[in-house]
């Protein structure tokens, strides 16, 4: 008879009570992103200094007050795009545990957390591009903040094309360990890029006065600890469903033992 006790002991944990938590967290997190949202429609002004008396020639298009409007897409492009640096921060956290450990389990939450980033860094993308064409004129600049962002985009795609191309499973959790710290490397960048190189149409919104007013600071806060709370029930349900399929592979290969 075989002995299949420590193989047993080997299965990947499944469940856990955080992950209990993970539909509440989403729950909150999507009324507090709503809250946010209605608040910057109802309370929050337009842009400090942003008025316009009648039609002005802004960027090569005809603005009027009504097309400043579109600064509200910043209450969502900020939230998404600081929550996918967090996502990132923890793909990093977890490639440096694995490279330490050649704990798969590590190597299953940088993954993870990564498929979150990537959410996230689409969501970024996609509100920034809308957000240049209405209030720039135009629908993509290399500007500095932009560059670095789209770097940082093709680095998280990357990270899974380099997961796809590489079969041993403890090569490619190093490998894509590494490829991850690297792709976080350009975090810090993208949110200093604009105090190294400063520019004309990408504000410094963290600074010693914030350089927003109340009526603007909390429906954006709001917005912030929603996406966060949202990217960490995504997380947390993902991986669990991760981790579950890993499980039923373990006891599949036991069996044909």
């Amino acid at each position: 008879m075989k002995d299949t006790s420590n193989k047993a002991l080997r299965l990947p944990e499944a469940g856990g009570m955080i992950d209990k938590a993970a539909p509440w967290a989403l729950l909150a997190g999507a009324l507090l992103a709503t809250l946010g949202l209605i608040l910057t429609f109802t309370v929050a002004p337009l842009v400090n200094g942003a008025t316009v008396d009648g039609f002005e020639l802004i960027g090569n298009q005809m603005v009027t007050n009504k097309l400043l409007l579109s600064q509200k897409i910043f209450y969502f492009h900020m939230p998404v795009a600081v929550t996918s640096m967090v996502a990132l921060a923890f793909t990093a956290y977890y490639g440096i545990r694995f490279l330490m450990t050649k704990e798969a389990r590590f190597d299953t939450c940088a993954k993870t957390a990564t498929e979150v980033a990537l959410a996230f860094v689409l969501c970024t993308m996609f509100s920034g591009e809308l957000w240049e064409r209405f209030e720039w004129g135009v629908w993509w600049t290399w500007e500095p903040r932009l560059t670095t962002y789209f770097i940082l985009m093709l680095l998280v795609i990357a990270y899974f094309i380099l997961r796809n191309a590489i079969d041993d499973p403890e090569r490619r959790g190093a490998y894509a360990a590494v490829f991850g710290i690297i792709a976080f490397v350009d975090v810090p960048i993208c949110f200093m890029i604009t105090r190294m190189i400063p520019s004309s149409v990408h504000p410094v919104i963290f600074r010693t006065d914030s350089g927003m007013s109340p009526d603007m600071l909390i429906p954006l806060l709001l917005s912030m600890a929603g996406m966060l709370l949202i990217a960490f029930g995504l997380y947390r349900l993902r991986f669990r469903q991760a981790r579950l399929a890993e499980r039923v592979a373990a006891i599949k290969e036991q069996l044909e033992d």
